[in-house]
C-alpha cells in the first residue's frame, strides 16, 4: 500500500488570483508521509520530497516545537530539537529525493513530543530572470511530528455545550500524554442524529477544544449521548446534558 502524499495542487489556487496582476511562479511539490511518527529508539526518520511540476523547485523546511494552550490555540515555536537533512532540496522536474529528519534531543520517556515540520518553497532560489514584475507564490505545507513512548496515551473527555440559542458544542479536553484528533461527533438520542461534526481537530495534551456541531433542526434541552471517533478508528461515548 503506497504511503499518502500531502500535495500543494489545492494551495495552488488560492494564489491564482494574484496572476491577473503579475506572473506568478509557483511549483507543486508533495511529502511522503503526511503524519511523521517515531519512538524514543528512533534517531531519524526518511521522509520524500516530490516535484510533481514542470519546473525546477526549491524547497527548506522549519521544524517547531507545537504545543497549544489550554483553550486549544496552537502555539508553533522554531526550535533546534529536530533537523532535516539536507536542509535546502533543489528537485528538477518530476524528481523525488529522500531527506532524513532526525532528532537531536533525548525523546521523553513519560509523554509524547509533539512538532511541526513546515516544508515551504523559496520561489526566488529557482525564478528566472527576466524584465517586468514577477511574484513569486510561496507554498507550504505543515506536517505533524509525533515521538511517543510506548506508554503515552491521550485521556480524552467530552462535554455538550450551548453557548447561545443558535450553537451546539461538543467541548473535548485531554489529560493523558499522547496526542487526540477527533474525526467525527455525533450527538444522539438513542437512534436518532441531532447533530454532527466531521472533519479532524488536533487535542494536545493539557489542551481543551470547544468543537461546533451542526444541527438539521432545533435540538431540545436534556440527556443525550456524544459519540466520538478518534483517528485511529476507535471510539468514545459520552452522557451528557444538554441545556
Amino acid at each position: 500500500m503506497n504511503a499518502p502524499k500531502f500535495s500543494s495542487l489545492a494551495a495552488l489556487a488560492a494564489g491564482l488570483f494574484l496572476s491577473i496582476a503579475a506572473p506568478a511562479l509557483a511549483g507543486v511539490f508533495s511529502v511522503t508521509p503526511v503524519r511523521i511518527y517515531m519512538t524514543p529508539k528512533n534517531r531519524a526518520v526518511a521522509v520524500t520530497l516530490t516535484n510533481e511540476g514542470d519546473t525546477e523547485v526549491a524547497l527548506q523546511a522549519d521544524l517547531n516545537a507545537w504545543s497549544q494552550k489550554p483553550d486549544g490555540t496552537d502555539e508553533l515555536v522554531l526550535t533546534e530539537d529536530m533537523i532535516l537533512s539536507p536542509p535546502i532540496i533543489k528537485l528538477a522536474p518530476k524528481a523525488r529525493q529522500v531527506v532524513r529528519l532526525a532528532l537531536l534531543k533525548p525523546a521523553d520517556a513519560s509523554r509524547q513530543l509533539t512538532y511541526r515540520m513546515v516544508v515551504r518553497e523559496v520561489p526566488e532560489a529557482t525564478a528566472p530572470k527576466a524584465a517586468g514584475m514577477e511574484v513569486p507564490i510561496a507554498l507550504a505545507l505543515s506536517m505533524p511530528v509525533f515521538i511517543t513512548p510506548p506508554l503515552a496515551q491521550r485521556e480524552v473527555r467530552c462535554e455538550a455545550a450551548r453557548p447561545d440559542a443558535q450553537t451546539l458544542q461538543a467541548v473535548c479536553s485531554n489529560s493523558g500524554t499522547a496526542y487526540a484528533q477527533v474525526r467525527e461527533i455525533q450527538l444522539r438520542r438513542g437512534e436518532q442524529t441531532l447533530a454532527r461534526f466531521e472533519g479532524g481537530h488536533y487535542i494536545l495534551p493539557g489542551a481543551r477544544k470547544a468543537i461546533a456541531l451542526k444541527a438539521e433542526a432545533a435540538v431540545a434541552a436534556g440527556a443525550a449521548q456524544l459519540s466520538v471517533v478518534f483517528d485511529d478508528g476507535k471510539s468514545q461515548v459520552f452522557q451528557v446534558t444538554l441545556p
